[in-house]
């Protein structure tokens, strides 16, 4: 009977002491700056507990074929280490990922890994919703047409 009292009782203070986790997502558009400024979008799906946090992005980059710039598909998996709640309506992060990157520019085509580090600020709007200001720095693959490659972006995050 001991036994059981001690999981009912570990069971309820779970439940009583548990911090909710907190999930969002974010649809971005922005700009990559290597070599030439050209139109980036994406999305971004993260969850995250106090100052820790994790996400999947997929961004991607048309080429310029006049100017040289290659297109780009990065798809990375990110920590966010972030405020635990907004301060005055902003709740900054900094973040550091790797994942796989896809770079075209014909006749050249190249998979590789790649890692990105970067920072920004998510700003409460109206309820839920929030304005997500991101850079990011993504050094690719040694074998990368562009690299380390810039980009800044702002997007309509959801948290839910």
């Amino acid at each position: 009977m001991t036994r059981l009292r001690a999981v009912a009782l570990t069971a309820l203070l779970t439940v009583v002491c548990a911090t909710p986790a907190f999930a969002d997502i974010t649809g971005f558009i922005g700009a990559n700056t290597t070599p030439k400024s050209r139109h980036a979008q994406g999305f971004a799906v993260g969850a995250g507990l106090l100052f820790l946090g994790i996400e999947f992005e997929y961004s991607s980059t048309p080429d310029d074929l006049l100017a040289g710039a290659p297109a780009l598909h990065t798809y990375m998996g990110n920590a966010l280490f972030q405020a635990p709640f907004a301060i005055y309506g902003f709740q900054p992060y900094f973040t550091t990922g790797a994942g796989v990157y896809h770079e075209t520019l014909e006749p050249f085509e190249k998979n590789g890994f790649g890692y990105n580090v970067g920072g920004g600020v998510k700003i409460s709007l109206i309820g839920p919703v929030r304005l997500r200001v991101d850079y990011r720095v993504f050094t690719l693959g040694e074998e990368a047409i562009e690299s380390p490659v810039h980009r800044i972006y702002a997007g309509l995050n959801l948290k839910f």
